[in-house]
């Protein structure tokens, strides 16, 4: 049975005080939801917290043709809200990717322990500081001069490293990753995406079973995705 220890075992949670965990477990509770379970929606108010104690979920956008553009993909420990002290309404989706055990609580209250609690700010600040460096590396990736193999090659390094299971054959990507998915992080039609799979799976970067992919060696896909060149 899950209690409180799933709480306090998160990284978020590292610093913050006894006082501060206690006042928020006794507030909030824990949610399972199953996959694709859509937690916000764009332009909807959202009035609690949510904090992934286990399994993924991702965060997307709509385009105005109304293909998603997948941003983010967190797992334990993230905060899934992008808004926290202002009462704007919600500008991305989130989904669950798989089985998930959430934390929920109160956004007012979460708001009144940050506002007596700093270490808990710092926690919110440190994750929105990282999202903020990764949207930066995001937009770097999307220059022209990149090129969508590379780009491609970028995505599946850094999903190796975020959720990697060491295998005898490489780093596996501990996610169901299909081409539609891929071509949503992308932003690239499926049939291009499926294209560039196979190519990398040719100068064998990686290797894919079903919808589970191998990073066969994590610093020659990462060579190849700032150069472009396999050595």
């Amino acid at each position: 049975m899950q209690g409180k220890n799933e709480l306090y075992r998160l990284s978020f949670f590292l610093n913050v005080t006894p006082k501060t965990l206690e006042k928020l477990w006794s507030a909030g509770s824990i949610k399972q939801f199953p996959r694709g379970h859509i937690l916000m929606r764009a332009r909807d108010k959202v009035d609690q917290v949510y904090i992934q104690l286990s399994g993924k979920s991702m965060v997307y956008n709509l385009t105005h043709t109304g293909r998603r553009k997948i941003i983010f993909i967190y797992g334990e420990g993230a905060l899934l809200n992008e808004h926290m002290l202002y009462e704007h309404a919600a500008s991305l989706f989130c989904e669950t990717l798989e089985k998930s055990s959430i934390f929920a609580v109160s956004k007012k209250l979460f708001q009144k322990c940050m506002e007596e609690d700093f270490t808990l700010t710092s926690a919110v600040l440190k994750q929105q500081e990282w999202r903020l460096w990764r949207m930066g590396h995001q937009l770097k990736n999307t220059l022209g001069s990149v090129g969508m193999k590379q780009k491609l090659a970028a995505k599946l390094w850094k999903l190796s490293r975020d959720f990697g299971i060491q295998r005898p054959d490489g780093v596996e990507i501990d996610l169901n990753l299909s081409v539609t998915m891929l071509a949503d992080m992308l932003g690239a039609s499926r049939e291009n995406t499926s294209r560039l799979c196979s190519e990398l799976v040719d100068l064998g970067l990686l290797k894919i079973q079903k919808r589970r992919i191998t990073i066969t060696d994590q610093e020659k896909i990462a060579d190849f995705y700032k150069t472009g060149k396999m050595e």
